[in-house]
Order: structure tokens, then C-alpha cells, then sequence
């Protein structure tokens, strides 16, 4: 089983990024995703989460209107893009996978990726 995040990079306060999440090793179509941020000395945090067939969205209310999850079943990944990036988004960001929808939104899952860093700065 593995993640591979990507996308991240520096972007200035109002851009926007990509971020993608590839899946291997594992059902993608049975499986739920989400995405968590952790600034430095803060803890990992919530970011936005996607049933397995897509019908389903989570967010924090801080990205909320700003940040959209998607998936693809084709190509076994998942998105977040990312529009009116504020300097508060920086942090590293990384993707988890699983089956069990409240495992997933509360980070307990054992499936991560190795995170990818995005910096808002002017």
C-alpha cells in the first residue's frame, strides 16, 4: 500500500495549487481519502475528506469555500485544489486512504503519504 503525494511548492497569498495523492497497492474504488495539514509546532490537522464513490465531501471550516477534494477512479487519485491560499494555509501536507469514514475523517488511519510542503508567502 502507498501514497505518493504531489504538488505542493510556494505560491504568494490569494494563488492557488494542485495537489494530488496517487494510490497503489489497494482498492481505490472502496477506499475513503482525505487530506491533513501540519504546520510547524502545531499538530496535524483536518483538511478535507471524499467517500469512496465521490458523493460524499468534508471540510474544515477553515478551508471551506476555498479548498475542493476530488478523486479520480480512473487514475487511482486524489485531489485538493487549493484557490485564495492565505499565509495560515503553509504546512505540509499529506493524504490518508481508508475504509472506515470516521477512521479517515479523524486521521487514525495507517495509511499516509509522505506529505508534500506548501508555503503561502509574499
Amino acid at each position: 500500500i502507498q501514497l505518493v503525494a504531489s504538488g505542493g511548492g510556494m505560491v504568494q497569498p490569494g494563488g492557488s495549487l494542485r495537489l494530488s495523492c496517487v494510490g497503489s497497492g489497494f482498492s481505490f474504488i472502496t477506499t475513503h481519502m482525505s487530506w491533513f495539514r501540519q504546520a510547524p509546532g502545531k499538530e496535524r490537522e483536518f483538511v478535507a475528506a471524499i467517500y469512496k464513490d465521490g458523493g460524499r465531501t468534508q471540510y474544515a471550516a477553515a478551508v471551506k469555500e476555498r479548498f475542493t477534494i476530488s478523486r479520480d477512479s480512473a487514475t487511482n487519485t486524489a485531489f485538493l485544489q487549493m484557490n485564495g491560499l492565505k499565509p495560515e494555509d503553509t504546512a505540509v501536507y499529506y493524504c490518508s486512504a481508508g475504509i472506515v469514514w470516521g477512521t479517515v475523517v479523524q486521521g487514525k488511519s495507517n495509511t499516509w503519504g509522505q506529505g508534500t510542503q506548501v508555503t503561502v508567502s509574499s
